[in-house]
């Protein structure tokens, strides 16, 4: 599969690869999100924290949605939903937005286990690497992925991250404190503005 050219701005709708749109979540996203999340519980799970059933709910999105409304007001997150025929697909979200000058944030993403293997991960990196460094002005992104996950780790390398360091006990996942390798991509040498 050939990938189209990621877009120069994901403020909006538009086109990532195939028929996948990539937008700016939205509070009417909540019941999508939840089904999206139900949908791929279980092929999350060995990657995220443990979630209480509440998370797999309608409301319990409409209420991490509207906490990441807060987030993005304050200038400190953004988060895209990647859509196809009518239902999400997986997220991509840039998190801990820092100015001044340290001007960078924390990437996430996921992509539902139906959809693993056509590019949509390494695209929907690129896109939201571009957006980072052209409309948000970011000097760096961070990303950190647990030892085992080759998957993710390969996504960043293709997208020109590279690996720092590694953190002991960094996040807890599945039930336990696990460790994970941090990775970082400079996107450009601008001062901050």
């Amino acid at each position: 599969m050939t990938a189209d050219p990621p877009p120069a701005s994901l403020t909006d709708a538009v086109p990532l690869v195939g028929g996948v749109q990539i937008r700016p979540f939205a509070e009417s996203d909540a019941k999508a999100l939840a089904a999206a999340y139900s949908r791929n519980r279980d092929h999350l799970q060995p990657w995220e924290p443990t979630r209480p059933d509440v998370f797999y709910t309608a409301e319990g999105q409409l209420a991490r949605l509207r906490e990441q409304e807060e987030e993005r007001r304050g200038g400190r997150l953004m988060a895209w939903m990647l859509w196809e025929d009518g239902q999400i697909i997986g997220t991509v979200s840039l998190v801990g937005m820092v100015r001044g000058p340290f001007h960078s944030a924390n990437l996430g993403y996921w992509i539902a286990a139906d959809q693993v293997g056509r590019g949509l991960a390494t695209t929907t990196v690129r896109a939201v690497c571009q957006t980072a460094d052209q409309r948000m002005r970011l000097h760096r992104l961070q990303a950190t992925t647990m030892l085992a996950n080759a998957r993710s780790q390969r996504v960043l390398a293709k997208c020109g991250f590279h690996p720092i360091g590694k953190a002991e006990r960094y996040l807890h996942i599945d039930g336990a404190w696990r460790d994970h390798l941090i990775f970082q991509l400079i996107l450009n040498d601008r001062p901050p503005s």
